[in-house]
């Protein structure tokens, strides 16, 4: 099966759950500076999502790009990805709306802590229908960065509950992390 329709529909998928996320920001009732104030959060909660799906987006893309062809269980290991990722604008909205509150920023976690096993999953899926001489598997080696970050949410999930600034920022510094395109995937496919 060609990997073709499975990344245009995740594509489409993603490109979704932003349009949603941007529509949850709501206009201020006012045209001055201060009216704004209070849609910080919301807007904070909306940038750090945006950026997550972002990150997804791309690695997803280069992740595919390894991987030629597709089978069933590919199909639905990128299905259990794309639901965690269709509940970050619930959280997003839900953290935000709140003022950071505790329990919103430690669901807001959770979904990134399953979403980013979702993606090991889909990895590892992947991985196991190319085989032994998988060419995802001679790109991503180690999983360091993947294993740290489901610990850094793990960590964040309690931390919430003494200041969700703390769990916020683990969540940022995550996303730093992510932030430039697994080049390790780049350069095995030159």
């Amino acid at each position: 099966m060609n990997r073709n329709r499975l990344e245009a529909f995740s594509d489409a998928v993603i490109a979704i759950i932003m349009t949603i996320m941007v529509l949850e920001l709501k206009v201020p009732h006012g045209a001055d500076w201060p009216s704004l104030r209070p849609l910080l959060p919301v807007f904070c909660s909306y940038v750090l999502s945006f950026v997550y799906l972002g990150i997804y987006w791309n690695n997803h893309h280069h992740m595919l790009h390894a991987a030629p062809t597709i089978n069933g269980m590919i199909l639905w290991a990128n299905l259990h990805l794309l639901f965690w990722l269709s509940l970050i604008p619930f959280c997003t909205a839900w953290m935000g709306e709140n003022h950071l509150a505790s329990l919103p920023t430690m669901v807001y976690g959770a979904v990134l802590a399953c979403a980013a096993v979702a993606y090991y999953v889909l990895e590892r899926t992947i991985i196991a229908h190319q085989g032994e001489l998988s060419r995802l598997k001679a790109a991503v080696g180690s999983e360091v960065k993947g294993v740290v970050s489901v610990v850094l949410y793990l960590a964040a999930l309690p931390l919430a509950q003494v200041h969700t600034g703390i769990s916020v920022a683990i969540y940022a510094l995550v996303a730093a992390m992510w932030f430039i395109p697994d080049r390790r995937i780049e350069s095995a496919l030159r």
